[in-house]
């Protein structure tokens, strides 16, 4: 079992940066791989950004690409995503999810381990 634990959301807007941290609870943080996703009121969850166990590989949805960078510390057992250049269209609860695969998955289904959520708005 792997707990997880999202923080870094806000209200902030148009333009502005804020970086998310999701704290995992297990020492075999780097066992997983981590993915960001988002869902937006009315929406389905939708795939963020996704980081491979040891940080080397990292992939990003297009809506998000050149904007928001995904990160890890496995000495820290936490992930991070710094976001930049926030749009309105940016504002949703976004979830932290780990999956033992290491391979490449956009699915949300694929992953085990969820948190709870932390809410990001962008005002226009």
């Amino acid at each position: 079992q792997v707990q997880l634990v999202e923080s870094g959301g806000g209200l902030v807007q148009a333009g502005a940066s804020l970086r998310l941290s999701c704290a995992a609870s297990r020492r075999t943080f780097s066992y997983y791989a981590m993915g960001w996703f988002r869902q937006a009121p009315g929406k389905e969850r939708e795939f963020v950004a996704r980081i491979s166990r040891n940080g080397a590989n990292t992939y990003y949805a297009n809506s998000v690409k050149g904007r928001f960078t995904i990160s890890r510390d496995n000495a820290k057992n936490t992930v991070y995503l710094r976001m930049s250049s926030l749009k309105p269209e940016d504002t949703a609860v976004y979830y932290c999810a780990a999956d033992q695969a290491n391979g490449i998955s956009y699915q949300a289904s694929s992953y085990e381990y969820w948190g709870q959520g932390t809410q990001v708005t962008v005002s226009s």
